[in-house]
């Protein structure tokens, strides 16, 4: 527990108080798979995935083979001449990517990414305004902070980037009515992650693209949490075929191994590079570790079919739950999710962390939304079998029982 100590008193004490109430005040000790031991021996089964970054689960061998190798070459680009993986890997999510997105710019995290995406959309527009939605997570650095409209993170911070709008998800006609002559930019997730799984009625994105279109105004998707096959497709706006102007990628990218992300753009806003190649830089981003990460995952990904798989094991998991749903009306309120970006939403947050601490008690690792702690996320890597699934289920199961006997005791 020394471990632990440490990371209370240096590190985050608020949070190591929330780990003891969740049962999770232990210290990581390795990983495969689907699975996490701490130091003590137990087992774990990984339902949370790092928030949707494991989507290969931990340790993926064709990833750390990857950067094995690389790391035997040379680990770090000296940013004066070209490297070849980051290169390679620019060319790679050209071609992957919908629509004419072909230029690249890598960081190391999704809240960077999004802040690349939002420099370049006010120095390609020269507008300063945003429109974001009610709920949206997009990261907190200031930027992205400042199209993440919650309170409780902003307020704190405050006074941050101004010129930002807020709208409801899902509500097309919103977004239209809130452009005006200085927005730059819409930006939203096409299923919202920290929002607590909030998935847009049909035809939303696609109404979207055609309001943004029409209006002269850039489209920035995040797929932070939603790209690289966690939602069924390869990338969320796949569900519609929607083609935006700026799209942003971090997590499952770095395949569990490596942190990197990538906001991908179209070529004409990638004109400021050609005047004014500095305009926007990193020491780190898409150095040639991550980027021989992120090769091997997106190959893993596509000769697997892993998005496939996402949608079939999330519909064997969705029916589970929705088993759970009708025994315990009076504790969950609904499941939704699409492939396996899942969430149970209750009726109540304290019920919420209660099933999430008798969950870890049982060996599961699950986490509720930060936008939304009613909602907990069940978002396992994608190479999970029917037998975790069924694992998660029964523990889920043995959970909400146990809640609720320990709500009567209290009542």
């Amino acid at each position: 527990m020394e471990a632990f100590n440490w990371y209370e008193k240096h590190v985050n004490p608020g949070l190591a108080g929330l780990l003891r109430f969740t049962g999770l005040d232990k210290v990581e000790s390795h990983a495969e798979g689907v699975y996490v031991w701490d130091t003590e021996g137990k087992r774990y089964l990984d339902f949370l995935g790092l928030y949707g970054t494991l989507s290969l689960g931990h340790r993926h061998p064709r990833v750390v083979e990857a950067v094995k190798a690389q790391l035997d070459r040379m680990p770090m680009s000296v940013r004066v001449m070209v490297s070849e993986p980051t290169a390679r890997l620019a060319h790679r999510l050209a071609e992957i990517t919908p629509g004419d997105l072909s230029m690249v710019f890598f960081g190391n995290s999704g809240a960077e990414a999004v802040e690349a995406a939002l420099k370049f959309a006010r120095i390609h527009t020269k507008r300063p305004g945003f429109i974001t939605t009610k709920n949206g997570y997009h990261g907190k650095t200031y930027g992205a902070l400042s199209v993440t409209p919650k309170e409780h993170y902003q307020l704190p911070a405050a006074p941050l980037v101004p010129g930002v709008t807020v709208v409801p998800f899902g509500d097309a006609k919103a977004v239209e009515e809130a452009i005006g002559p200085d927005t730059a930019a819409v930006i939203l997730e096409p299923i919202q992650g920290e929002g607590g799984i909030r998935i847009p009625p049909e035809g939303y994105l696609r109404e979207v693209r055609r309001i943004t279109r029409e209006k002269g105004v850039l489209l920035i998707v995040d797929e932070v949490q939603t790209g690289l096959g966690r939602t069924g497709k390869l990338w969320g706006v796949d569900w519609e075929g929607v083609e935006p102007d700026i799209l942003t990628s971090a997590k499952a990218l770095g395949g569990g191994v490596m942190p990197i992300s990538a906001t991908i753009v179209r070529p004409e806003i990638f004109e400021v590079y050609k005047h004014e190649p500095l305009i926007h830089s990193t020491t780190f981003g898409g150095n040639p570790l991550a980027a021989a990460a992120a090769l091997a995952a997106i190959e893993v990904t596509l000769e697997q079919d892993l998005p496939a798989r996402a949608q079939e094991m999330g519909q064997y998991l969705m029916a589970s739950l929705k088993q759970l749903w009708d025994a315990y009306p009076e504790f969950i309120e609904e499941v939704r999710g699409r492939g396996l970006m899942v969430g149970l939403e209750f009726t109540d947050a304290d019920i919420g962390a209660l099933v999430v601490a008798e969950l870890a008690t049982r060996g599961i690792l699950t986490a509720f939304g930060l936008n939304n702690p009613k909602v907990v996320r069940l978002e396992p890597p994608l190479i999970v079998e029917k037998e975790h699934i069924d694992q998660a289920v029964e523990a889920l199961g043995e959970s909400l029982a146990a809640t609720k006997v320990a709500l009567e005791g209290v009542l």
